[in-house]
């Protein structure tokens, strides 16, 4: 049996623990939180202990989940390698990418896996996307859109203290929700190499908080690829996400992710000899879900990646999205970031010198 514990029991970390549970090599061993009762309550609802963050690493255990907030991702990481444990740590792997740089560092010398959850990729939907790519059906991808037009209620940036400012949550709608659509967008794009400029814009238009509810951005690959993006926490209702993606061979696909946090489907699949199209609307519109119904819908994506990253562990190789993976996306926010407050392109900081090997 591998021991595992989560560390930071607000919203998603019943995901975690759910996961663990219905996997019969783990055992879900603790739970741990600042905040005493937020641990003792998710420990009661998944038959495990809670316990003091400083006697969380005295218990042998082989992995953690990292689901705090994201600017304590580094400390957290550091802290796990060091006492030789396994990490699966929340998106984004971190607010800047000195951050990740250190992160990845500490896991590579201590001999242990980083992994970084982006649940997204174990949609069928994008899945399938990823191997059109692979295989050729679609030519070199030249073209991709994301549209990220999400709701947010006023409550949920105030239920949390740390949510809704730079210092403690490192972005708005881009670094915490977009950060998924930017993954994919880069790893669909992956034939058209590393993204290297950006040119963004945001602002906040509806919610109480210092960092950004909207923004937009071009991206350029440095094969020669486009991507664009838009993004918000201020639609209402909310109308999900979507991801486009179109090849040199003329061909196109994408998915739908609505409502948001259910499965995204292929919403267009203009193929040759294989053409579909579907509305992601074709029930009519929803009432937005709250956070709670978001996250219990993509829990099985959740437990498709914690399983990935489980063999991986136990199989001695790299998960499905590595820290060093993860730092691309990270990489893209950074220069999305700086060019909004320049108001000019940027360069994207290119992995390979910011994180050395």
């Amino acid at each position: 049996m591998m021991r595992a514990a989560v560390i930071g029991c607000g919203n998603v970390a019943g995901n975690h623990a759910a996961a663990y549970r219905e996997l019969a090599d783990v055992e879900l061993v603790a739970v741990t939180d600042v905040d005493p009762a937020r641990a003792a309550a998710l420990a009661a609802r998944f038959g495990t202990r809670a316990v003091d963050p400083q006697e969380l690493f005295g218990l042998g255990l082989d992995l953690v989940s990292v689901c705090t907030p994201h600017p304590t991702h580094e400390a957290v990481v550091v802290r796990a390698a060091a006492h030789g444990v396994h990490v699966l740590c929340e998106k984004p792997i971190a607010v800047d990418l000195g951050a990740a740089g250190r992160m990845i560092a500490a896991a590579e010398a201590a001999g242990v896996q980083l992994g970084v959850l982006f649940q997204r990729r174990f949609w069928p939907a994008a899945r399938r996307i990823r191997a059109a790519l692979d295989d050729g059906a679609l030519g070199r991808p030249v073209l991709a859109h994301a549209s990220v037009l999400l709701h947010r209620e006023p409550e949920y940036y105030t239920a949390a203290a740390w949510r809704g400012t730079w210092a403690t949550d490192g972005g708005g709608v881009l670094m915490t929700q977009a950060v998924h659509n930017i993954d994919l967008l880069q790893w669909f794009m992956n034939g058209a190499g590393e993204a290297v400029e950006v040119s963004a814009a945001h602002t906040t238009v509806t919610h109480p908080v210092e960092v950004e509810d909207t923004a937009v951005a071009t991206i350029r690959f440095a094969g020669g690829g486009l991507a664009t993006l838009a993004a918000s926490t201020a639609v209402t209702p909310g109308l999900g996400t979507r991801v486009q993606v179109s090849g040199s061979t003329g061909a196109t696909v994408g998915l739908a992710e609505y409502p948001e946090g259910s499965e995204a489907r292929l919403d267009v699949w203009a193929v040759p000899g294989a053409a579909a199209v579907s509305s992601p609307f074709g029930g009519g519109l929803v009432p937005d879900l709250d956070l709670a119904a978001i996250n219990g819908s993509l829990a099985p994506f959740h437990a498709l990646q914690i399983a990935d990253f489980v063999a991986a562990v136990r199989e001695g190789r790299a998960p499905a999205v590595t820290g060093r993976e993860a730092a691309k996306s990270l990489a893209i926010l950074t220069a999305l970031y700086r060019s909004a407050a320049s108001g000019h392109p940027e360069p994207v900081p290119t992995t390979r010198e910011e994180i050395p090997a």
